[in-house]
């Protein structure tokens, strides 16, 4: 028995290095199914309690707190596991009984500054136990400035977007805005700031997927729901002016998309690397009908028919389409415009639209959504 409880100890501390390699320092984007399994329970947890609310604001007020419990979690879990697994292999490999051998593993890993009176010396165990327990700790703590450095840029631009798309942000919107204030020529640097940022996400949360479950501080934005407005009016700027639409609309649909299939493939979302341009898309016709007419009456110009601009923006959005709602769904997003289904029951928000306040004659303003 002690030979299998020594095996025991070895696989699962193993395991447990394995795991904090995986997340915490091979940049690589593996898979962690210990901050999948969190991210599972304690969003159950947390939507379960926001429930009876019965708000997307009481929603998202809860899941505030999943991406600080899915770090305490995960730090909590590693340290366990630890002390399990030094508390098998110390029974195994010597004659300590099972209360002598938690005592021993558990003085050693969080270095308490006492061990066992049942032998004069210590092991190599005891000393890769007082190593383990410092080095997972400062691991994690090492850990935190490289999330809230990412998160800090993520939320820097999401903000930004705020007054050219809304709150929640919606693609046809940022391109109405753009015509009614005549800030057309600024779409191309806005299309470039993305482009970066989508190759940041990309990086950085394939990398560390708990970022995906850092919410933005306020309610009605969320990263995705940014980088999906701003993929959908470059989509849209594509098909309507292919003509004069600026090449960074071409770029920052490709960088997302990218980022969008490397996050999905580091959280194991299953997904078409390559669709067919004719594939049906969740977004109907006649949601699009109503966008193109809405920016239309803004003063957006068209070069082609509408019809016929349907079949370039579908080909466009079937390349992120099935992959971005299911990152707004799985991340409980602000349920805007053109962003799929949640979980929870809440009606779509649309973008809230600053009255026009310009002294003189009545200026026209966009219709209703």
């Amino acid at each position: 028995m002690r030979m299998i409880h020594t095996l025991a100890g070895a696989l699962l501390l193993l395991l447990i290095v394995g795991s904090i390699l995986r997340t915490l320092v091979v940049p690589r984007g593996l898979y962690s199914a210990l901050v999948s399994r969190l991210w599972r329970v304690l969003r159950t947890v947390l939507r379960l309690y926001a429930t009876p609310f019965r708000s997307y604001y009481a929603q998202d007020r809860a899941l505030t707190w999943l991406a600080p419990l899915i770090l305490l979690g995960m730090l909590g879990v590693w340290l366990s596991g630890m002390l399990v697994a030094y508390t098998l292999l110390l029974h195994g490999t010597s004659e300590l009984s099972w209360s002598v051998s938690i005592r021993e593993a558990g003085s050693s890993l969080f270095t308490l500054g006492y061990a066992s009176g049942e032998r004069l010396q210590l092991s190599a165990i005891d000393f890769m136990a007082a190593a383990s327990g410092p080095l997972v700790i400062a691991l994690q703590i090492a850990y935190l400035p490289t999330l809230y450095a990412a998160y800090q840029r993520r939320e820097t631009e999401v903000t930004l977007l705020q007054s050219r798309a809304g709150e929640p942000a919606w693609g046809p919107e940022l391109l109405a805005r753009q015509s009614l204030v005549d800030t057309e020529t600024a779409l191309p640097q806005l299309y470039r700031d993305w482009e970066r940022l989508a190759a940041d996400i990309g990086e950085s949360h394939s990398n560390y997927p708990v970022l995906l479950s850092f919410r933005s501080p306020q309610p009605n934005r969320s990263w995705v729901v940014g980088l999906i407005a701003v993929l959908d009016a470059a989509a849209l700027h594509l098909a309507l002016c292919p003509r004069s639409a600026p090449p960074e609309a071409r770029l920052v649909l490709r960088a997302g998309f990218t980022a969008l299939r490397d996050i999905g493939r580091s959280v194991r979302i299953d997904f078409d690397p390559d669709p067919d341009p004719d594939v049906p898309i969740r977004l109907t016709y006649t949601e699009y009908i109503g966008a193109v007419a809405m920016i239309t009456s803004a003063g957006f110009p068209r070069e082609r028919p509408v019809d016929e601009a349907w079949q370039h923006f579908h080909g466009w959005r079937v390349n992120y389409e099935a992959l971005a709602y299911e990152l707004a769904r799985r991340g409980d997003a602000v349920p805007a415009l053109w962003t799929g289904p949640r979980d929870f029951h809440a009606p779509v928000i649309p973008p809230a639209r600053p009255t026009d306040r310009r002294p003189g004659p009545t200026n026209p303003t966009l219709p209703p959504v």
